[in-house]
């Protein structure tokens, strides 16, 4: 007999059994009563989660959320469970989650241990830092080469209050735009309306390769932050949830399908044109997916 993907843990001590769930008050509870679960996507984080062509949710966080949907799906035993679809922004992602409005958050979201006051967060699905991309011709190529001039970062990011603490920490003098969502951030750029835009390096990549003209953008090698993990943000104490959602990503990660995924966002053409981002694995998050983690300390990747 076939067991679910969600009972295939190695080692696993804790097991979700079916009468739990039954008993509970959370999310599990509340998808088995409605038969819907309900998943946060972005629309301009490419590769995580954006719309593509067709205007269609897309991306690597996304298909991640569709395994955790899946292992849902087995436990409950609700194999027609209806996604439903919310888009959520940089600003509104976690009070959505927060209030039950959103079960999983599909994006580019860093967890650390102030969001931890709020939400909870499976495990790490990639490892980033916090860098700015500008104009080659600009010159601008350390962040004290920012001093004066106006810098865009997204509402509702760790990015721009990066920004802040290191243009107070450095006397830079720096005009801070909080741009309502990457693209519109790095359009700002595009545009000249800003020097810079400040953001999750993999992300800006994304953004870089996107552009009618990727050579005439850099990214700097000057890091804002430690490592910053990204994972699938769920509610905070809904203990069942989050167990069902490490081991079905824990299973996922630690298997071949997880390289595989991997490289089918990052290191092969994701849309028509051919946009190929070409970032390999880091040697951080290989150590990730072999020991899965839901850790918020940089220093632990």
């Amino acid at each position: 007999m076939r067991l679910p993907l969600f009972f295939l843990i190695s080692g696993a001590a804790y097991v979700v059994t079916s009468s739990a769930i039954a008993q509970s008050s959370g999310t599990l509870q509340k998808i088995k009563e409605t038969g819907v679960v309900v998943i946060g996507h972005r629309d301009s984080s490419v590769p995580f989660s954006y719309l593509d062509e067709n205007q269609k949710p897309v991306g690597y966080a996304t298909d991640i959320c569709m395994r955790v949907v899946d292992a849902i799906k087995t436990e409950l035993k609700l194999p027609k469970l209806e996604i439903k679809l919310n888009p959520v922004t940089s600003a509104t992602r976690i009070p959505l989650v927060a209030n039950g409005t959103v079960d999983l958050e599909c994006g580019s979201t860093t967890n650390n241990a102030e969001r931890q006051k709020q939400v909870a967060f499976t495990n790490t699905h990639f490892l980033t830092a916090s860098r700015f991309v500008s104009k080659k011709a600009d010159k601008i190529g350390k962040i004290d080469d920012l001093k004066g001039k106006t810098v865009v970062s997204t509402s509702g990011t760790t990015n721009i209050k990066q920004l802040n603490e290191a243009n107070t920490q450095r006397n830079l003098g720096v005009n801070i735009i909080a741009a309502k969502d990457h693209a519109e951030a790095f359009l700002m750029v595009q545009t000249g309306r800003a020097s810079a835009f400040v953001m999750d390096d993999i992300l800006l990549a994304g953004l870089v390769a996107s552009s009618k003209d990727p050579k005439a953008y850099v990214i700097s090698d000057d890091a804002f932050s430690k490592p910053e993990p990204y994972a699938i943000m769920l509610r905070r104490d809904d203990p069942s949830f989050k167990a069902l959602a490490d081991h079905a990503t824990a299973s996922l990660y630690k298997s071949p399908e997880g390289q595989a995924l991997y490289e089918k966002w990052f290191m092969k053409p994701i849309n028509r044109a051919g946009l190929n981002l070409n970032v390999p694995m880091s040697p951080a998050l290989k150590k990730a997916f072999a020991a899965p983690t839901d850790s918020a300390d940089p220093d632990a990747y």
